[in-house]
């Protein structure tokens, strides 16, 4: 365990543990029975926590002694993250879901250290002069053509990016993503149909492709975002080969099956590319919230599931180290890293629709 000396106290991690937690300040301070005064003085070194307090801390955040003694832990900035829908998204759940990226961060480096993770290929694409172009180019450039994509979370991991369950009990907290040190990041509500989770997963890679030096922010960058996932999960001449004109409900539901997308996606979509009338799109939402759909996925694919993650355990087990030992040598709590994977460690399973011409099969290897 570090020095645990009073110089070293990390009022940093204190907030990160705390904003984990989804305790504001004021919350805080009465857990663990401090003025607000007394926090801010541990925020400015003035004042370092005593046992009984530093008890309390541990009580209050769930995090052992440990954590509040290492180096300092920057919890992601708002400005660099893409978080789907923030206008509907309270303050507290935000800080939650940035508090668990660092979480995440101080897991992938300490991994980063003892494996070599796939390298990253996600190109810049905020060159492209629209959403769907960027999406063929994307395509074009994994060499993907115009197949369905089969496993959405395989495939990124094959291509660098690090995929987190987001374990925040909030329904408007669906996805967010970041880069860091030229690490692509995306974490997923992995409580969510496959549909939409692998629609998120896709939404999120319009972001770090398209928005990766910032540009637009906001409804713009959403709306782009959703154009580039439909036009990656549905190639348009795929879904024209496909669709037939008239669709119904019923002929959607088996449909959507091919690209492994959700009813309401596939609707959206065939409007996009001129397959159905405003009459007939409007028809088909007005159906598809009634039967409720929007929320519940008909005939849902069997939930995507990480090949990185257990890989890396199984490693470590091979070698002695558990999972809690994992947390032991982070100082957080087992829980943390368990909802990191949560919904993605376990046994491998395929989307559903035509495999991708080339296996997407993440590789993993010991440091030496």
């Amino acid at each position: 365990m570090p020095d645990q000396g009073k110089k070293y106290f990390s009022a940093g991690r204190m907030h990160l543990a705390r904003k984990r937690k989804g305790l504001t300040k004021t919350e805080f301070a009465n857990k663990i029975g401090v003025d607000l005064r007394v926090l801010s003085a541990y925020d400015l070194n003035e004042y370092y926590p005593s046992e009984e307090t530093l008890e309390k801390i541990e009580a209050a955040t769930g995090f052992p002694r440990g954590f509040f003694y290492g180096d300092e832990v920057n919890i992601p900035e708002r400005d660099i993250v893409s978080f789907r829908s923030l206008s509907r998204m309270s303050a507290r759940h935000r800080e939650m879901a940035l508090s668990q990226g660092a979480i995440a961060l101080l897991l992938n480096h300490w991994v980063e250290q003892l494996f070599e993770l796939p390298t990253v290929d996600v190109p810049d694409l905020s060159h492209e002069n629209n959403p769907e172009e960027a999406a063929i180019t994307l395509r074009n450039h994994w060499g993907l053509g115009e197949q369905p994509i089969r496993n959405m979370v395989h495939l990124l991991e094959d291509k660098g990016v690090r995929i987190f369950s987001l374990a925040v009990n909030a329904r408007e907290v669906d996805a967010f993503s970041l880069w860091k040190d030229d690490v692509p990041f995306v974490f997923l509500n992995t409580r969510k149909s496959s549909e939409h989770s692998r629609h998120d997963a896709a939404h999120e890679l319009a972001h770090l492709t398209l928005h990766k030096h910032g540009g637009p922010r906001g409804r713009q960058a959403e709306l782009e975002a959703d154009a580039f996932a439909s036009s990656f999960l549905m190639p348009r001449s795929s879904v024209l080969a496909h669709a037939t004109p008239s669709p119904t409900l019923g002929s959607l539901i088996q449909l959507k099956r091919i690209w492994t997308v959700s009813v309401a996606s596939l609707n959206y979509r065939l409007h996009t590319v001129g397959m159905t009338t405003d009459w007939q799109y409007r028809t088909l939402c007005v159906q598809i919230a009634r039967h409720g759909y929007r929320v519940y996925e008909p005939n849902s694919a069997p939930r995507e599931s990480s090949q990185i993650l257990p890989k890396i355990f199984v490693a470590l087990r091979e070698i002695g180290i558990t999972r809690s030992q994992v947390g032991r040598e982070l100082f957080v709590p087992q829980s943390e890293i368990e909802q990191l994977m949560f919904g993605l460690a376990i046994s491998g399973i395929d989307g559903g629709g035509k495999s991708t011409p080339r296996s997407q099969s993440a590789k993993l290897s010991l440091v030496n």
